[in-house]
């Protein structure tokens, strides 16, 4: 384990910290009177500052259970300070507290909970199922995720606005029932709008997207979650999360250069790859932290989802103070500075001198050089300066068709000011990008902000296009007309956190480079992938060599944010039991759920295997986003994109699945020859099964469900029949989201065993039922048979008490409804 070194120079100086925040609020009264804010402009802040008095009073009842002597990391400290009853938590099958960290099940009372509308529509269908008045804790909905980027904002955001109408409709009906702030379409990314409005220091929250730990950059634990752990804080049952091990970032020097802090990531993604910080929690110290932006920690935050981690965050440091002020939040900043000039013991907001991690990794950032990731994982990390050998050594293609910069990663005042002073360098020389450039602003603050600062018109007056405020291309949202016919191979470099084959515009063939919005930018000019603009120069108009100046920019805007367009805010969060939720009998976009059925009394028999899965199975191939997001609402719609990313081991061929058991094939169950029997789009056999009544299973590899915290990933194999899944490992809100739907996510004791199974093989549980009934105390194996052959699969489990009751319940929502006295129904 690594040991936090004591060094006064390094540590938090609160006397700099008060320093700041004086300094800061005087300016911002000075500005104020010039430049502040519209009057009309009061954002309702008592609510979004977090509960500290509870929080500290928690935090020395932790200490007291594990000793007041115990170093706890800045992690524990916000996590163990939510915890329903610590004690239970803390003490129960760790060696009286000696290993908690991988073992402990945390309960855990978040302070707040985020949706995005294509995830909120499933969470709320099944809080609706709960029959409260209210949300226990406060909760937003924002609709960022269903606008298409093509045109620009002034054309796509109207046609998607009434292209989806009946489910913003729907959206915006719960809220006002259930006193929700909604966040119209238009009004921004989720990521971007939380960090302005609802994250803060010290605050635990639930997000319904895989880069909610975006908000760890001001400070906060936020865990990317499905629906239905959401309903878990909205009912105000505890949530449960094992417990994360810690690993330390230690940040030294400070970033020059083109280096930004987009690059700390895609360095440290390509050191862990994207199982290496499952089951952690990343936590960034060291005096690097001090020389960060709030937003430029944010975006460091956000891509700790590619590798895994539970959530990532900062300690609250002076970088923090001039963002809440710019963002109205004054109060917290006082709050939190209060909280920070405490002794360690008592301070919320920074980690104990002497805290131990799990693993130590250190970066130093005077050194970093930028990097860029991809394609086709977020992993392979190239730095600039080796790219165009790799580019060359793996015949990618040297020309691309787009730059796209924004995303809820990259979308600050900050990134964006760096991308425009390259535009003018450009500009000023003659030049015009080659490549099509996209600009994504992260919100509507954001949007007016470059607007009032003519950023806007630098970009636009390039031949940039400015698309809406949403996810957009980033998530498949991106109807690329001008773009190569789906199947051409092709490149595309972006600014995003993901880049799965096929994730931003359906052509599994475009290859999609990260990499930080200046380098982006500076790509998008040269049009060549192995342009190095380090180095490289281009040729002007007038035949002179031109090279970029590294950018240059603002952390915010010298006179302050503007509103923009006040339509774009929510309206106060007040509950109205009499408002009608808005649902049409008929839609084709959104159906009220039915509960799923509970676990049969005993082990399962007669599974049969649907599909052994090939290599990456992420959450896009299992449930495709795209044109298929207008059916988040609708299971049994839905549940026909299911698993048609997959590729079958066995032939190779991407959703294609054979069925061995139909006796008009000329085979019969022993025969293992699926190339003679007759072949089905996977979920068109899944449905078939299900009409038969068979219940069946998928077999995968590594990772299983990696990416997006999509809960539809879950929901459409368990509607349509699957009851276990067989890995070699799973993404963790992935395994959590088949608990909660009543899947059962199993491990092979032996990775080889994946190689013996095949397609429609039938498989029995042994020992299953009585670890169910035994609150998960027990091993499971699982006996298969082909033909006259069987043999049995050793595997490995990790159902909690709470988890087993989920699924002999048949989900979680049915042990809530259960609990509550009241059946599933809506």
């Amino acid at each position: 384990m690594g040991r936090l070194p004591y060094d006064k120079s390094q540590l938090f100086s609160n006397r700099a910290l008060r320093s700041s925040l004086r300094s800061l609020r005087q300016r911002r009264r000075c500005l104020a009177t010039v430049n502040g804010p519209p009057a009309s402009f009061s954002p309702e802040v008592s609510s979004r500052i977090p509960p500290y008095p509870k929080l500290l009073r928690n935090l020395q009842e932790v200490r007291r259970i594990l000793s007041p002597s115990r170093a706890l990391t800045l992690g524990e400290k916000i996590l163990y300070s939510h915890l329903d009853n610590p004690e239970e938590s803390l003490l129960t099958d760790t060696r009286n507290g000696a290993s908690i960290r991988g073992v402990a099940n945390l309960k855990l009372k978040p302070d707040r909970v985020a949706m995005q509308d294509a995830s909120a529509q499933m969470a709320l269908l099944q809080f609706m199922s709960c029959g409260l008045p209210s949300t226990a804790v406060p909760a937003s909905i924002h609709c960022d995720h269903m606008i298409v980027g093509e045109r620009g904002a002034d054309i796509d955001l109207p046609q998607s606005i009434q292209g989806n109408k009946e489910v913003f409709d729907f959206l915006e009906s719960a809220a006002k029932k259930y006193g929700i702030e909604f966040w119209p379409p238009g009004a921004g990314i989720i990521h971007q709008t939380v960090l302005e409005n609802y994250s803060a220091p010290g605050l635990m929250m639930l997000g319904t997207d895989s880069h909610t730990p975006n908000a760890g950059g001001l400070g906060a634990i936020a865990i990317g979650v499905g629906g239905a752990d959401a309903v878990d804080a909205l009912v105000d049952a505890p949530w449960e999360l094992k417990a994360p091990k810690m690993l330390g970032v230690r940040l030294e020097g400070k970033l020059s250069g083109w280096a930004s802090p987009k690059d700390i990531i895609l360095n440290l993604a390509g050191q862990l790859t994207v199982r290496g910080g499952t089951g952690y929690i990343i936590e960034y110290f060291g005096p690097g932290v001090e020389s960060l932006s709030c937003t430029g920690m944010a975006t460091v935050c956000n891509m700790g989802a590619e590798v895994g981690a539970t959530t990532s965050l900062f300690p609250f440091s002076s970088g923090h103070i001039p963002y809440l002020e710019a963002t109205h939040r004054d109060a917290i900043a006082m709050e939190a500075t209060a909280i920070a000039d405490s002794p360690d013991r008592r301070n919320l907001l920074k980690a104990d001198n002497g805290a131990e991690y799990d693993r130590v990794i250190t970066l130093d950032l005077s050194a970093l050089e930028p990097h860029i990731n991809g394609p086709f994982t977020p992993d392979l990390s190239t730095p600039i300066s080796s790219f165009p050998d790799v580019v060359k050594t793996n015949s990618w293609p040297e020309t691309f068709d787009a730059g796209l910069i924004g995303s809820c990663t990259n979308s600050s005042y900050q990134d964006m000011t760096r991308a425009e002073n390259l535009v003018k360098q450009a500009s000023a020389a003659g030049l015009q990008p080659k490549a099509n450039f996209y600009i994504t602003p992260g919100s509507e603050q954001i949007r007016a902000t470059l607007e009032s600062s003519k950023t806007l018109d630098t970009f636009t007056s390039a031949g940039g296009t400015v698309l809406a405020n949403a996810c957009g291309p980033c998530i498949g949202q991106w109807n690329r007309v001008d773009g190569p016919a789906k199947g051409t191979t092709n490149a595309i470099f972006s600014s995003y956190n993901r880049n799965f084959r096929g994730r931003n515009d359906g052509n599994p063939s475009t290859m999609n480079f990260l990499a930080s919005p200046e380098l982006v930018t500076a790509f998008s000019y040269a049009g060549r992938t192995t342009f190095n603009p380090l180095t490289d120069t281009l040729e002007t108009p007038s035949g002179t060599a031109f090279r970029f100046e590294p950018p240059q920019g603002q952390d915010l805007p010298s006179h302050g944010f503007s509103e923009g367009n006040p339509t774009f805010l929510p309206p106060p969060a007040v509950p109205t039991p009499s408002h009608p939720i808005n649902i049409d009998p008929s839609s084709d976009r959104l159906a009220a759920l039915e509960p799923f059925p509970a676990f049969p009394d005993g082990d399962l028999t007669s599974l049969r295997v649907l599909v052994k899965v090939k290599g990456q199975c992420t959450t896009d191939t299992i449930s495709a986003a795209g044109p298929w997001l207008k059916y988040k609402g609708h299971l049994p719609n839905i549940a026909n994109n299911t698993l048609i990313g997959a590729i079958n081991a066995e032939t190779g061929e991407t959703n294609r699945a054979y069925d061995l058991l139909d006796p008009n094939n000329k085979n019969n169950d022993d025969d293992d020859d699926a190339a003679s029997a007759h072949g089905y789009g996977i979920p068109e056999l899944a449905k078939k099964w299900k009409a038969q009544g068979r219940e069946w299973l998928v077999v995968a590899e590594h990772n299983y469900g990696e990416g997006s915290a999509r809960e539809h990933a879950a929901l459409q194999p368990r509607w349509l029949g699957c009851r276990i899944v067989l890995a070699k490992s799973f993404a963790r809100i992935h395994e959590t989201n088949l608990k909660k739907q009543g899947v059962v996510p199993l491990t092979f004791v032996d990775e080889a065993d994946y190689e013996g199974l095949k397609g429609c093989d039938e498989v029995s549980t042994v020992g299953l039922w009585d670890t169910l009934r035994n609150g998960g105390e027990g091993e499971v194996s699982l006996r298969v048979q082909r033909g006259d052959k069987d043999w049995t699969v050793k595997t490995r489990h990790s159902l909690s008490k709470d988890q087993a009751g989920f699924v002999l319940a048949g989900s979680a929502l049915n042990l809530l409804a259960k609990k509550a006295g009241k059946s599933v129904s809506t």
